[in-house]
């Protein structure tokens, strides 16, 4: 048969040379693409078949097959599937891009990297081009499934390409690559290894729908195996629920996750319509001991018509839900889309909600019917979850909904805002909260006195991300959040005229003391007054209603953003004796140096009492010791 020569147009051949060279950082994905090809053809043949029952072509054994020759080192990927005609090779195959190879050269030079340029050219469908990174030498047979002849396409990827016409040609396609050496170095491996062949299949392929078939090397002396499929074919999450055992879904947890152990739930979407995907998610039972690291690989595996894409697809789910293992398979979307691609692909965001208020309103359903399964999922990943709080103002109130905290209320019981609501006391028109390191340190606060005294129910939250999120909420029904150490607190409700009276002549009587304090402490304090909120200790630091407590501080400072030092509140007890005693020893005396230095003890035992550091600990030891030696 005649063969005929074409050339590649200038763009491209820049296109192929990029192709070979640039885009792809993981050669293995050649084997993805032609088997993801391999199986379009066959889908489109059975399609085919059932429109027109006439047409002569067999489905009896739709199937794709993988032959690798060593001594010829060659690759062939083979389907019995559709095939193409000699125009459709021509349009298909022998020309890159052809959807339009200017506006593909346009787009790719507006992309910033590698990666965009990869997602560019899995959206002009030219991944078959993909096997030039592996073999010097690519050709591909081909015959239309109910036509008689076939075609012969065949290039070395550089400036020219030949198609010939054959008679002889099977039903289907075959692309048969004559490999390069192999070189370690840059990640090119031996593809004539059939154990390298089974493992990208089996990471790439394996729920394809068709088996993939590969003839196991022959022993010496022996015939030839029978064909043996590296594929499972189980697509779980395209099977009904009642197909699939728990078992089966606890399995692919297990591969998905490396997790050893059973999930804590399992969750099943199916969407259908304009963009249709299906979603496989896992809850795990146990946090990962990295889920708050930097390093942490956050997302579930993208697959498109059941061919793995990615296994960290981070678009799919927000980062508060990051412990979230699983599948998701679209319908739509190329399959070399790259991460920079899905940020802005309206489809995944239109995913990433639905995953989203899906998951959410599973764990509100566990909440609800399970009490002992939620309360292993708070606590492994409680925190994880109220990060949304911060970052997703859009699905807020349904986080708010699954989220509890540790209480005054009960020991060990943790409540909801919508409990504690139910329980404030009339007239509170506040919900309050304190933070710290731990429940015993902020439960025995001086912040905390006046609150435990009068029996107001107190959130007690001990998490990092608790600092934040209370700002960004503000409020919930109507209830402020308010911190017990910030800002005033009055919690007599209305007072009466002999406490109002009584409120007045503290104030006259302490004015001296509490200005000459502020003078003395003016590094470190912007402001010393009379407290409501103590009813034992001496005195107490907070911060102004308005400005950041010192952990938030600290966490800034953590993440390298420098944020100026605030100065905070002293409040005093004006019923302590130690209080009344340097009340009435500043009115005595006219020589005042004396005092300074209680004046310093009050203040860092304040800031000792809720955890805090003294500024100078050995100034503070040798003012301690000094008075200890005094007394004795």
């Amino acid at each position: 048969m005649t063969t005929e020569t074409f050339e590649f147009q200038v763009e491209a051949r820049q296109l192929l040379q990029l192709m070979i060279h640039s885009v792809y950082s993981n050669k293995d994905v050649f084997l993805r693409e032609l088997v993801s090809n391999a199986s379009d053809a066959l889908d489109k043949l059975r399609l085919e078949k059932l429109r027109d029952d006439s047409l002569d072509a067999d489905v009896s054994d739709l199937h794709i097959e993988i032959d690798v020759d060593k001594e010829a080192r060659t690759l062939t990927v083979r389907d019995n599937g559709i095939g193409m005609s000699y125009d459709e090779v021509g349009r298909l195959i022998g020309t890159i891009a052809n959807s339009g190879t200017a506006t593909f050269l346009k787009e790719l030079r507006e992309a910033q990297d590698a990666a965009n340029a990869e997602g560019l050219i899995g959206q002009f469908g030219v991944g078959f081009y993909s096997g030039f990174m592996v073999a010097d030498e690519v050709t591909l047979l081909t015959r239309r499934a109910g036509e008689g002849q076939g075609t012969r396409w065949t290039s070395r990827g550089e400036s020219t390409y030949t198609l010939e016409k054959v008679d002889d040609a099977p039903q289907g396609t075959s692309v048969t690559l004559h490999l390069k050496p192999a070189d370690p170095e840059n990640q090119l491996h031996d593809y004539t290894t059939p154990w390298t062949i089974k493992q990208i299949v089996k990471r790439y392929s394996d729920f394809i729908t068709w088996p993939i078939r590969m003839v196991p090397e022959a022993a010496d002396g022996e015939d030839a195996p029978e064909p043996e499929t590296l594929n499972s074919m189980k697509a779980l999450w395209a099977r009904s629920r009642d197909e699939v055992s728990d078992d089966e879904y606890h399995e692919l947890y297990k591969h998905i996750s490396h997790d050893w152990r059973e999930p804590l739930e399992t969750i099943r979407l199916q969407a259908e319509g304009t963009f249709e995907y299906q979603a496989l998610l896992f809850v795990p039972s146990h946090a990962p001991h990295d889920l708050f690291t930097r390093d942490f690989k956050r997302g579930v595996q993208l697959y498109v018509k059941r061919v793995f894409i990615m296994d960290d697809c981070e678009a799919l789910l927000p980062p508060y839900l990051r412990f979230v293992k699983g599948v998701v398979d679209a319908q739509d979307l190329s399959l070399n889309v790259s991460r920079e691609i899905l940020q802005q692909d309206r489809h995944i965001r239109m995913m990433q909600r639905r995953l989203t208020k899906k998951v959410l309103s599973t764990i509100k359903e566990i909440k609800t019917k399970d009490a002992d399964r939620y309360a292993t999922f708070w606590r492994e990943f409680g925190t994880a979850l109220k990060e949304g709080l911060v970052t997703d103002s859009e699905n807020r109130d349904a986080i708010l909904a699954v989220t509890s905290f540790a209480t005054t209320h009960a020991e060990d019981e943790p409540t909801t805002l919508a409990q504690y609501v139910e329980r404030m006391k009339d007239g509170q028109d506040d919900i309050y909260y304190i933070t710290g390191e731990s429940r015993p340190s902020i439960e025995n606060s001086p912040h905390m006195e006046a609150f435990r005294d009068k029996g107001i129910e107190v959130l007690l939250l001990t998490d990092a991300v608790d600092e934040v999120w209370v700002d960004a909420v503000g409020e919930y029904e109507g209830k402020k959040l308010r911190s017990v150490a910030k800002g005033e607190i009055d919690l007599d409700g209305e007072k009466d005229e002999k406490a109002e009276g009584e409120r007045e002549k503290q104030a006259e009587d302490y004015a001296g003391l509490l200005g000459w304090m502020r003078e003395q402490l003016d590094e470190d304090i912007k402001e010393v007054r009379l407290s409501a909120r103590l009813t034992v200790s001496p005195a107490c630091v907070v911060s102004d209603a308005h400005d950041l407590t010192p952990a938030l501080e600290n966490m800034y400072r953590a993440m390298g953003q420098e944020v100026p030092r605030t100065k905070r509140i002293l409040e005093l007890n004006p019923g302590h004796p130690l209080v009344k005693n340097l009340n009435e020893a500043y009115k005595e005396r006219e020589d005042r140096s004396g005092l300074v230095e209680s004046a310093e003890l009050l203040h860092t035992l304040a800031v000792l009492a809720e955890g805090g550091q003294p500024k100078d600990p050995a100034r503070f030891v040798k003012l301690v010791a000094d008075r200890l030696e005094r007394t004795l």
